[in-house]
Protein backbone atom coordinates (compact mmCIF):
# COMPACT_ATOMS: atom_id res chain seq x y z
CA UNK A 1 0.00 0.00 0.00
CA UNK A 2 3.05 2.31 -0.39
CA UNK A 3 2.73 2.87 -4.00
CA UNK A 4 0.61 5.95 -4.93
CA UNK A 5 -1.24 4.02 -7.01
CA UNK A 6 -2.03 1.50 -4.66
CA UNK A 7 -3.70 3.86 -1.76
CA UNK A 8 -7.69 4.22 -1.42
CA UNK A 9 -9.09 7.23 -3.56
CA UNK A 10 -11.53 9.76 -1.29
CA UNK A 11 -13.99 11.19 -3.66
CA UNK A 12 -15.67 14.23 -2.18
CA UNK A 13 -17.08 17.80 -2.54
CA UNK A 14 -18.21 20.67 -0.91
CA UNK A 15 -21.83 20.72 -0.89
CA UNK A 16 -21.45 17.75 0.61
CA UNK A 17 -21.95 17.33 4.41
CA UNK A 18 -21.98 13.98 4.48
CA UNK A 19 -18.16 14.50 2.90
CA UNK A 20 -17.43 16.72 5.41
CA UNK A 21 -18.09 14.76 8.23
CA UNK A 22 -16.08 11.72 6.38
CA UNK A 23 -12.89 14.36 5.68
CA UNK A 24 -12.74 15.06 9.41
CA UNK A 25 -11.98 11.94 10.21
CA UNK A 26 -10.93 9.79 6.86
CA UNK A 27 -6.68 10.29 7.55
CA UNK A 28 -6.81 9.10 10.85
CA UNK A 29 -8.74 5.81 9.85
CA UNK A 30 -6.41 4.85 7.02
CA UNK A 31 -2.95 4.29 7.01
CA UNK A 32 -1.62 5.29 5.18
CA UNK A 33 -3.86 8.24 4.12
CA UNK A 34 -6.03 7.99 0.88
CA UNK A 35 -5.29 10.32 -2.07
CA UNK A 36 -8.14 12.93 -1.49
CA UNK A 37 -9.97 13.72 -5.24
CA UNK A 38 -12.22 16.54 -5.45
CA UNK A 39 -15.09 15.97 -7.93
CA UNK A 40 -17.97 17.87 -9.35
CA UNK A 41 -20.71 15.75 -7.50
CA UNK A 42 -23.57 18.18 -10.19
CA UNK A 43 -22.04 15.98 -12.72
CA UNK A 44 -22.40 12.78 -11.62
CA UNK A 45 -25.83 12.85 -10.52
CA UNK A 46 -26.87 13.98 -13.72
CA UNK A 47 -24.78 11.45 -15.39
CA UNK A 48 -26.92 8.93 -13.33
CA UNK A 49 -30.11 11.01 -13.36
CA UNK A 50 -29.88 11.27 -9.56
CA UNK A 51 -31.90 13.27 -7.61
CA UNK A 52 -29.58 13.93 -3.79
CA UNK A 53 -31.54 13.22 -0.71
CA UNK A 54 -30.83 17.22 0.46
CA UNK A 55 -33.54 18.65 -2.68
CA UNK A 56 -35.97 15.74 -1.98
CA UNK A 57 -38.73 17.27 0.97
CA UNK A 58 -39.20 13.69 2.69
CA UNK A 59 -35.43 13.29 3.13
CA UNK A 60 -33.99 16.95 3.98
CA UNK A 61 -34.88 17.44 7.22
CA UNK A 62 -34.03 14.17 8.95
CA UNK A 63 -30.55 13.98 6.62
CA UNK A 64 -29.62 17.38 8.04
CA UNK A 65 -30.59 16.28 11.64
CA UNK A 66 -28.91 13.13 11.60
CA UNK A 67 -25.75 15.21 10.11
CA UNK A 68 -25.85 17.38 13.50
CA UNK A 69 -26.00 14.37 15.45
CA UNK A 70 -23.18 12.54 14.19
CA UNK A 71 -20.90 15.79 14.32
CA UNK A 72 -22.57 15.99 17.71
CA UNK A 73 -21.24 12.40 18.92
CA UNK A 74 -17.51 12.87 17.00
CA UNK A 75 -17.09 16.29 18.89
CA UNK A 76 -16.83 18.57 16.00
CA UNK A 77 -18.57 22.66 16.08
CA UNK A 78 -22.24 22.37 16.37
CA UNK A 79 -23.22 22.51 11.95
CA UNK A 80 -24.07 25.71 10.75
CA UNK A 81 -25.96 25.53 7.61
CA UNK A 82 -25.35 28.17 4.66
CA UNK A 83 -27.84 30.24 3.83
CA UNK A 84 -29.24 28.55 0.83
CA UNK A 85 -27.94 25.14 1.20
CA UNK A 86 -27.90 23.17 -0.95
CA UNK A 87 -29.02 24.53 -4.12
CA UNK A 88 -27.75 27.95 -3.92
CA UNK A 89 -24.53 27.12 -2.37
CA UNK A 90 -22.78 24.79 -5.10
CA UNK A 91 -20.46 25.80 -7.36
CA UNK A 92 -17.08 25.25 -9.38
CA UNK A 93 -14.82 27.52 -8.18
CA UNK A 94 -13.99 25.34 -4.23
CA UNK A 95 -13.44 22.25 -6.44
CA UNK A 96 -11.14 23.89 -9.27
CA UNK A 97 -9.63 25.46 -6.50
CA UNK A 98 -9.53 22.42 -4.55
CA UNK A 99 -7.47 20.92 -7.88
CA UNK A 100 -5.26 23.81 -7.81
CA UNK A 101 -4.32 22.97 -4.16
CA UNK A 102 -3.67 19.36 -5.20
CA UNK A 103 -1.24 20.49 -7.48
CA UNK A 104 0.58 22.29 -5.01
CA UNK A 105 0.60 19.83 -2.51
CA UNK A 106 -2.09 21.27 -0.61
CA UNK A 107 -5.15 19.42 -1.39
CA UNK A 108 -6.01 18.03 2.27
CA UNK A 109 -5.42 21.22 4.08
CA UNK A 110 -7.29 23.50 1.40
CA UNK A 111 -10.41 21.20 1.46
CA UNK A 112 -10.64 20.53 4.95
CA UNK A 113 -10.17 24.04 5.11
CA UNK A 114 -13.06 24.39 2.64
CA UNK A 115 -15.20 22.06 4.45
CA UNK A 116 -15.48 24.18 7.66
CA UNK A 117 -16.36 27.27 6.40
CA UNK A 118 -19.25 25.75 4.38
CA UNK A 119 -20.29 23.44 7.75
CA UNK A 120 -18.42 24.56 10.29
CA UNK A 121 -18.82 28.54 10.17
CA UNK A 122 -21.80 28.77 8.14
CA UNK A 123 -20.03 30.74 4.85
CA UNK A 124 -20.88 29.46 1.44
CA UNK A 125 -18.31 28.11 -1.13
CA UNK A 126 -20.58 29.72 -3.68
CA UNK A 127 -18.71 32.88 -2.22
CA UNK A 128 -15.37 33.84 -3.94
CA UNK A 129 -14.25 35.38 -0.74
CA UNK A 130 -14.88 32.39 1.79
CA UNK A 131 -13.11 30.58 -0.93
CA UNK A 132 -10.16 32.39 -0.59
CA UNK A 133 -10.65 32.52 3.25
CA UNK A 134 -9.98 28.89 2.82
CA UNK A 135 -6.86 28.71 0.85
CA UNK A 136 -5.23 31.67 2.87
CA UNK A 137 -5.54 29.12 6.18
CA UNK A 138 -3.40 26.97 3.86
CA UNK A 139 -0.95 29.71 2.88
CA UNK A 140 -2.07 29.65 -0.68
CA UNK A 141 -1.86 33.04 -2.05
CA UNK A 142 -5.49 34.92 -3.20
CA UNK A 143 -4.05 36.20 -6.34
CA UNK A 144 -2.49 33.05 -7.07
CA UNK A 145 -5.64 30.86 -6.67
CA UNK A 146 -8.31 33.50 -8.76
CA UNK A 147 -5.49 33.08 -11.61
CA UNK A 148 -5.31 29.25 -11.38
CA UNK A 149 -9.11 28.67 -11.54
CA UNK A 150 -9.33 30.33 -14.59
CA UNK A 151 -6.84 28.16 -16.15
CA UNK A 152 -7.32 25.57 -18.72
CA UNK A 153 -4.81 23.29 -16.86
CA UNK A 154 -7.19 22.87 -13.39
CA UNK A 155 -10.42 23.07 -15.37
CA UNK A 156 -9.60 20.27 -17.30
CA UNK A 157 -8.23 18.95 -14.19
CA UNK A 158 -11.65 18.33 -12.62
CA UNK A 159 -13.39 17.34 -15.59
CA UNK A 160 -10.85 14.81 -16.03
CA UNK A 161 -11.42 13.54 -12.37
CA UNK A 162 -14.90 13.69 -12.44
CA UNK A 163 -15.08 11.80 -15.95
CA UNK A 164 -12.71 9.29 -14.57
CA UNK A 165 -14.82 8.78 -10.97
CA UNK A 166 -18.13 8.91 -13.37
CA UNK A 167 -16.83 5.57 -15.38
CA UNK A 168 -14.90 3.91 -12.25
CA UNK A 169 -18.82 3.73 -11.02
CA UNK A 170 -18.91 6.36 -8.70
CA UNK A 171 -22.87 7.61 -7.77
CA UNK A 172 -22.13 9.92 -5.21
CA UNK A 173 -20.28 11.30 -2.48
CA UNK A 174 -18.01 10.44 -0.20
CA UNK A 175 -16.57 7.44 -1.95
CA UNK A 176 -13.21 6.04 -1.20
CA UNK A 177 -12.21 3.66 -3.66
CA UNK A 178 -10.30 1.22 -2.74
CA UNK A 179 -8.50 -1.01 -5.99
CA UNK A 180 -12.27 -2.37 -7.65
CA UNK A 181 -14.21 -1.96 -5.04
CA UNK A 182 -16.21 1.62 -4.04
CA UNK A 183 -17.97 2.29 -0.81
CA UNK A 184 -20.24 5.42 -0.88
CA UNK A 185 -21.28 6.95 2.43
CA UNK A 186 -19.91 8.13 5.41
CA UNK A 187 -21.06 5.07 7.28
CA UNK A 188 -18.97 2.64 4.94
CA UNK A 189 -15.41 4.36 5.85
CA UNK A 190 -14.89 1.65 8.47
CA UNK A 191 -15.53 -1.03 6.22
CA UNK A 192 -13.39 0.04 3.51
CA UNK A 193 -10.47 0.98 6.25
CA UNK A 194 -10.54 -2.96 6.71
CA UNK A 195 -10.22 -3.71 3.26
CA UNK A 196 -7.33 -1.40 2.23
CA UNK A 197 -5.84 -2.85 5.70
CA UNK A 198 -6.49 -6.52 4.40
CA UNK A 199 -5.31 -5.45 0.43
CA UNK A 200 -2.28 -3.88 2.40
CA UNK A 201 -1.41 -7.02 4.46
CA UNK A 202 -2.00 -9.52 1.14
CA UNK A 203 0.74 -7.38 -0.56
Amino acid sequence: MSAEGARPTFYYDFNSPYAYLAAERINTMFDPPPVWQPIALWFVLQHHNRTPWSMQPDTKEPGMREIERRASERGLPAIRWPEGWPEETYGLTSLRAAVFAQQSGRAEAFSLAAFRQMFAAGRSLADEDNVLLAAAACELHPRAVLKAVETRGVKDGLRKATDEAIERGVVGVPTVAVNDELFWGDDRLEEADAVARAAAGAG
